[in-house]
């Protein structure tokens, strides 16, 4: 929960704009995901690969997940097909972030079931706009 100073001596206490489990194995990527989507005013929690994930995704509930595809353990197309196939997170917003942005990548992504697409590099600005649409879809 976020709060934020309206006078001196009243706050103003706002809901989460959503909650998010970012999964990248890369801890730079994963931060820095994390603390643009925080600052936004997201709920975020973390998980470091595909298996983390699935373990993480009951519990924390998430309304969007940003998804890396190369990962150890468990790849990002695993886990996706994963998420989609359990009645409990098949209607997870997911969101790949990975720089293989080729046509069959986007084309397997559909498949699956993705709902968006992030190429590496990417503009955390970009990133954060698509979180919050899905994550207003979601609500």
């Amino acid at each position: 929960m976020r709060c934020r100073v309206e006078s001196t001596n009243f706050v103003a206490v706002t809901e989460p704009l959503g909650r998010v489990l970012v999964v990248d194995d890369d801890e730079v990527i994963r931060q820095l995901i994390a603390v643009n989507l925080q600052l936004e005013g997201f709920e975020v929690s973390t998980a470091v690969d595909g298996q983390d994930c699935l373990e993480k995704v009951v519990e924390v509930r998430p309304d969007v997940i940003t998804l890396d595809v190369m990962m150890p353990r468990l790849d990002g197309w695993v886990t996706a097909m994963r998420l989609r196939e359990d009645e409990l997170t098949r209607d997870i917003k997911v969101v790949m972030i990975t720089a293989r942005a080729q046509e069959h990548d986007i084309r397997r992504g559909h498949e699956i079931g993705v709902d968006a697409y992030v190429t590496k590099p990417f503009d955390p600005n970009q990133l954060i706009q698509t979180v919050r649409k899905l994550a207003a879809a979601s609500a």
